[in-house]
């Protein structure tokens, strides 16, 4: 007996903030209002500087080449031969379904259903279908989410289209991974640059490369959609690959208002998301489909796409058509009702590509619905050996050799544009304020306060005898959550720091709100740590300010994560004397995640080039 599946629409709580965990601490109102400062920042600069079509025109390039780089696409994987198998037909009396699977790189297996009309007199419009997180597993068997939206390429097929529905990653015949950072703790995903997003993307731009190599399809009129995830897929292959004309994505876009203010990113795993290294707010990904006719679909309810987000997304979109003198060529569909693959919706779709690739409006008198059982359209009889699918995560990412020799003005460009990307140009006013001084037994304990940032305002504990000379050596050590204050055998000034989310700006400590907090600084074009980072560097600076500690010799100590965070804060500091490390990670998988960092630099690389200006001490003192 076949059980019933549902779509797996979001594999999380689709709580906002508020609701998903109370804003209880200090640190969750800190963040709360840190997040607010930074999505109005993105969504003030997105697209401000394009004001004319030349503008556009010159950048939109640029944009393309950025948009790639973030998907994990720059350079593109090598167009490896597809070895396209068809492993067995289906028949309708107005179509016939192939099951068939290609790879888009060796190893890297897609599944997919070929509906092609029967009678064709000529090459046909094509449509690339993309699939939502509908899951179709029965008694243990996964027949791929292209089974649970069947009734889109049925549809297409009977109204003379030739339409491929590919599987994703996750919810295809072959299980892969869209929820590292989202379920698994999978935090180095930020740091390779990696997304799934990236390579629904490539798997897309190997589904148009068969499909131009059918004589059944017209190349010059294919279009593509899906909705939810494969809304968001629909985005991908339609800014990156002009050879889509006319795109329709479904419920699978929005604004950051929506994603990082509002919460909606606890309802959406990594592959809605590309590592947003140019901290973009999402108009410009959809702006680059323009001047290609574009309808944008969704509903008035829909929990994890909420109207206001795609409404200003639309505003925003809508200009850029309007400098091309192509407002016709932009739609916007919103119809009642929550999150849910409607009839409502798939009308005005299947209108939109009647018109702009058959040039005709017809009747649509014909429901779309399922016609076969899933077991019909499965491809794979026995799941091929040496597959990568299920583990494409691993590979996909190109990253640095720990081999190589650092090149230091390379790392450092590198650092600062597309790890570190997300700080502040300017440092801003410390406005440091000693909010408690004492003194006990002979030792002065002072707290200071300091804005590291707009939003983020911390404190650092300075200690040290009565009388202390002044120029006595400051030792700062960076604390780990948790971690006891101290440096065994340190004498001078001794200087404790807990970066954000550490210490007196420590987060709610429940599961699920601390990995949805971490999340939302990808969506910023930041991570927690990389910015923990940039705290480390304020408070240096913070330290260097007061009269007793200005230019005393400085050290740094630090264990674990903290370790990297020094490490990499060293690099943009001057006059730092040692840095006293244990516990250094060694390997990307250990440290804490810094976007993209692992791109060109291994965390052994990064401790050399530390080693290249200052003294570096690693475990009980050994000089390194």
């Amino acid at each position: 007996m076949m059980k019933r599946f549902l779509p797996l629409l979001a594999l999380g709580s689709l709580a906002l903030p508020g609701q998903a965990a109370e804003l209880k601490t200090p640190g969750d109102r800190m963040f709360a209002d840190y997040f607010k400062i930074e999505t109005q920042r993105l969504a003030d600069h997105c697209l401000a500087d394009i004001e004319t079509l030349d503008d556009w025109n010159a950048k939109k390039n640029l944009y393309r080449t950025q948009l790639l780089e973030m998907l994990g696409l720059d350079p593109l994987p090598e167009r490896t031969p597809l070895k396209a198998t068809v492993t067995g037909t289906v028949q309708h009396d107005e179509f016939e379904v192939r099951k068939l699977h290609y790879q888009s790189s060796p190893g890297l297996y897609v599944t997919a259903n070929l509906y092609v009309p029967k009678n064709l007199t000529g090459p046909a419009p094509a449509i690339l279908y993309v699939c939502g997180h509908g899951r179709v597993r029965i008694d243990g068997v996964d027949y791929g989410n292209k089974t649970y939206y069947q009734h889109h390429g049925a549809w297409f097929a009977r109204h003379g289209y030739v339409c491929l529905v590919i599987d994703t990653i996750q919810l295809g015949e072959l299980e892969g991974i869209h929820h590292g950072t989202y379920r698994h703790d999978m935090w180095w995903w930020n740091s390779r640059g990696y997304t799934p997003a990236g390579v629904e993307a490539w798997n897309c731009i190997r589904a148009l490369d068969y499909l131009e190599s059918l004589d059944v399809v017209d190349s010059s009129r294919i279009g593509v959609t899906g909705r939810s995830g494969g809304g968001a897929y629909s985005w991908w292959i339609a800014t990156i690959d002009e050879r889509i004309k006319v795109a329709a994505p479904v419920a699978g876009i929005t604004d950051l208002q929506n994603h990082v203010v509002d919460g909606v990113v606890e309802g959406h795993c990594d592959c809605m998301y590309h590592v947003n290294t140019y901290g973009w707010d999402f108009a410009q990904v959809a702006a680059l489909v323009a001047p290609r006719p574009l309808l944008i679909l969704n509903t008035d309810d829909d929990g994890i796409f909420p109207l206001d987000g795609v409404n200003r997304l639309f505003t925003q979109v809508r200009r850029i058509y309007g400098l091309h003198g192509k407002k016709s060529n932009l739609g916007l569909v919103i119809t009642p009702g929550g999150h849910a693959d409607s009839q409502e919706l798939r009308v005005p779709a299947f209108n939109w590509f009647n018109k702009h690739l058959k040039g005709k409006t017809v009747l649509i008198d014909q429901p779309a619905t399922k016609l076969f059982p899933p077991q019909q359209l499965k491809v794979f009889e026995q799941l091929p050996s040496g597959e990568r699918t299920t583990t494409i995560h691993d590979t996909f990412p190109r990253i640095a050799a720990d081999n190589a020799k650092a090149k230091r003005p390379e790392i450092m460009a590198n650092l600062r544009e597309k790890t570190f990307g997300g700080w502040p140009r300017r440092g801003g006013q410390l406005r440091l304020e000693n909010v408690s001084d004492t003194k006990r037994d002979g030792v002065r304990v002072a707290v200071y306060e300091f804005d590291s940032q707009p939003g983020i305002r911390l404190q650092m504990q300075v200690a040290h005898k009565v009388g202390l000379a002044k120029g006595a050596p400051v030792h700062l050590v960076v604390l780990n959550d948790g971690q006891a204050e101290g440096v065994a055998g340190a004498s001078g000034v001794r200087v404790t720091f807990s970066p954000r989310g550490i210490g007196p700006t420590r987060l709610s400590q429940n599961k699920k709100h601390l990995t949805q907090t971490r999340r939302r600084f990808m969506l910023l074009g930041q991570t927690l740590a990389g910015q923990q980072v940039w705290d480390v560097r304020r408070c240096i600076r913070a330290v260097r300010t007061l009269e007793r500690c200005a230019g005393a010799p400085l050290e740094l100590w630090a264990t674990g994560d903290a370790a990297s965070l020094v490490t990499l804060a060293s690099l943009f500091e001057r006059k730092i004397s040692n840095l006293n490390l244990s516990d250094y990670p060694a390997t990307d998988r250990e440290q804490p995640d810094f976007l993209n960092i692992s791109r060109f630099a291994t965390p052994a690389q990064l401790l050399d080039l530390a080693r290249r200006k200052i003294g570096v001490r690693l475990q009980g003192g050994t000089q390194r």
